[in-house]
């Protein structure tokens, strides 16, 4: 078992431009590994998938967990997460000497600040669940106030959003606890053009199909998602092909919970299309899975595609923060 202790520093945004600089707070982490995926398995092939390895995370700090989304920069360690809480969360994973995830170092969260400068901490107007980045910008995806904020690049976690991405169906037709769930941004090269797309969790339209939104560029409009009950949509992110993964989460009194990834093909990706596609990976409580609310897609300096999921504790001691990762097979990227 390894044990890592890093320290958080907490950044709480004044109220007021003349209050004295936040207080800053340590919190310790732990931090063990996470060997076997499938629990009791010593098996690392699951489809196209390789597991490589995980950790799951705990601190006696309430503010640590509840990640929805992450992403992480060129080079496959530091990364910006958000918290549904309305934080922000900046960092690095720790590898051991095999390469695999061993911890992480250098966290600091800050609160999310509004228009106006000052932080929010009402549930429902701070419930950021997507996360992008791209060149000059960080972009957020609220719920349950649904909007999709952009954020200066650098300087994201220190200002109030300097704009905002309008949604190309109306914002009333989402669900109030399903609503904007996943955003990422389509490679520059595809036929998207770089733009943000975004995917509900639970808010279908008449045909019962998950509604979804390119948000910029040639293609702007909305288009679908095949719903497959009980899945809902936490998260996703573009493979180097311009193919889509999506994170999908299940839970009922009968089935327990469980988690799947979707490829969509990067060519029905267009406005009117109703999209679907194979699954890549589908675990359930006899794997080592919690509440997996976010999926990144990693390119590592040798060239390797790499899956890194997180999942969200909501702050209850019946939930564990992980984070896992895996290879995607060379014929799959």
């Amino acid at each position: 078992m390894l044990r890592c202790t890093l320290a958080v520093l907490l950044l709480l945004t004044p109220i007021a431009a003349t209050q004295a600089e936040a207080p800053r707070e340590t919190i310790s982490v732990h931090s063990r590994q996470i060997t076997e995926f499938k629990v009791g398995s010593e098996a690392t092939t699951f489809g196209a998938l390789e597991f490589v390895g995980g950790i799951e995370m705990t601190s006696a700090n309430r503010l640590f967990g509840a990640l929805s989304a992450i992403r992480f920069l060129p080079g496959g360690n530091s990364f910006v997460a958000v918290m549904d809480t309305g934080h922000w969360i900046e960092g690095a994973v720790i590898r051991d000497e095999a390469g695999r995830l061993a911890g992480l170092t250098d966290l600091i969260a800050t609160s999310m600040t509004d228009a106006n400068g000052v932080a929010q901490h009402e549930k429902w107007k701070v419930d950021s669940e997507g996360l992008a980045l791209r060149q000059g910008e960080v972009i957020v995806s609220f719920e349950q106030s649904p909007r999709v904020d952009i954020y200066p690049d650098p300087g994201f976690s220190s200002s109030p959003p300097i704009g905002q991405l309008s949604l190309p169906f109306p914002a009333t037709e989402l669900r109030k606890n399903g609503g904007l769930e996943m955003l990422a941004i389509a490679p520059k090269d595809g036929h998207l053009a770089g733009a943000a797309i975004v995917v509900s969790e639970r808010s279908v339209d008449e045909e019962d199909n998950l509604l979804a939104g390119i948000l910029e560029g040639p293609m702007r409009g909305t288009f679908t998602v095949l719903r497959n009950d009980p899945y809902a949509v936490t998260d996703g992110a573009f493979l180097p092909s311009g193919d889509l993964l999506l994170l999908e989460r299940r839970f009922n009194l009968a089935s327990g919970l469980g988690m799947r990834i979707r490829r969509i093909p990067a060519a029905e990706i267009r406005p009117g299309a109703v999209v679907d596609g194979e699954v890549l990976l589908e675990a359930d409580m006899g794997y080592q899975i919690d509440n997996m609310e976010g999926l990144d897609v990693v390119t590592t300096p040798g060239g390797e595609t790499r899956l890194i999921l997180v999942s969200d504790d909501n702050h209850s001691i019946l939930e564990r923060n992980l984070m896992l990762e895996f290879r995607l097979g060379a014929y799959s990227n």
